[in-house]
């Protein structure tokens, strides 16, 4: 196998193989990138046996063939190579040797026999539809905060991936909770998405995905069945096992009733939390919001530390209401708003409260109050 491919392209190939692969692992060739050079195109192909990534780029290629070497070591040595150049990579079977060469540097790395590279089986996928970038990308942008990481509650540790209906009708829906706070985002329905079994997204393909999502022009199928789910560009394909598992039933957990109406600039509220926090305890990390007429009041009493207090004036004409959470929580909801507005709904001290943007429904989220 020899074949020439420009260091960018190379390097952008190879950052989305090496972060799949696990830096500790017990199996030598899963640490390793497999190598296919044919035609006018190289596919660099690299997984840690629950997420496959093939990231394919253009290449002059002299001779066909397939090897594996450590995708990390390959990954540093081209990251060092200067901006532009051209990298010849030969692979010589008789040594078990890989050649990387560029200007005047010439590496040279162990490989490991392509047929012991493990290839991720495609079931059959009983749901395949396109969606454009940008969708999925709220989609999973909006919820992955609030995935749990609480290994024993492993159901959790992924976003909630399925369909529904709206108040406008089906959508595609992303559902991410750890029991403290919940984040659904819905999107219209893509045509052929109908019917699709709902997955769990578990929470490193969804750091993986994000990757693949920058491209705002970029169509990517999606493709689905009971155990995996595949995203894919012409470039770019992602194959990832599913966490098997049932997602609990979330709407129970999503308050109906809740009167009391709170409207406030999103940046000022995210910045005044951040800023009373400060003074707290780390353990706790609760912030007191006390509410009357048009006016909010943020506190914080940690008494081995200090306390704060800062004032905002908001829109609120409900009874007054003294209400306690996380900091981290309420900085995390605070920054998933686009819009200008953040709108709370809340109705006990003790009861959960409802977020969303302006009069927008498609993103919703839930978060649980904090004895204050």
């Amino acid at each position: 196998m020899k074949f020439s491919i420009e260091r960018g392209t190379l390097l952008k190939a190879l950052a989305q193989a090496q972060s799949v692969v696990e830096r500790r692992n017990t199996i030598p060739i899963l640490a390793n990138v497999l190598i296919e050079a044919e035609g006018d195109k190289v596919s660099f192909r690299a997984t840690d046996l629950d997420i496959e990534v093939v990231d394919r780029a253009p290449a002059m290629v002299e001779r066909g063939g397939a090897t594996t070497a450590s995708a990390v070591m390959l990954h540093e040595i081209v990251r060092k190579l200067p901006e532009g150049a051209l990298v010849s990579i030969t692979a010589d079977p008789a040594s078990a040797r890989l050649t990387i060469a560029a200007g005047r540097s010439t590496f040279s790395l162990a490989t490991l026999p392509k047929e012991d590279f493990p290839v991720m089986a495609s079931p059959d996928y009983t749901t395949n539809f396109a969606a454009p970038a940008p969708v999925l990308r709220r989609l999973f942008d909006k919820a992955k905060f609030a995935i749990s990481t609480e290994e024993t509650r492993y159901y959790l540790n992924g976003v909630y991936m399925h369909t529904a209906t709206g108040e406008d009708g089906p959508v595609l829906r992303c559902v991410a909770t750890d029991g403290h706070r919940l984040a659904r985002i819905d999107a219209p329905l893509p045509a052929n998405a109908e019917g699709m079994p709902g997955v769990i997204v578990p929470r490193k393909t969804v750091g993986e995905l994000r990757k693949l999502l920058d491209d705002d022009e970029a169509q990517i199928a999606v493709s689905v069945s009971e155990t995996k789910i595949r995203f894919a560009t012409p470039a770019i394909t992602l194959t990832s096992k599913v966490i098997d598992g049932t997602f609990p039933d979330y709407s129970r957990v999503i308050p109906m009733g809740n009167s009391r109406r709170l409207e406030v600039d999103a940046s000022e509220f995210a910045k005044a939390v951040d800023r009373v926090a400060t003074v707290s305890s780390e353990r706790s990390r609760a912030v007191k919001l006390s509410l009357d007429e048009d006016r909010l009041v943020l506190s914080v009493n940690a008494p081995d530390s200090g306390a704060a207090e800062e004032e905002l004036a908001v829109a609120y004409d409900s009874d007054r209401l003294e209400i306690g959470f996380n900091a981290k929580y309420l900085l995390e909801i605070a920054s998933q708003v686009d819009r200008e507005n953040a709108v709370f709904l809340f109705n006990s001290s003790g009861d959960p409260t409802l977020m969303r943007e302006g009069n927008d429904t498609s993103a919703i989220y839930v978060v649980m109050p904090m004895r204050v």
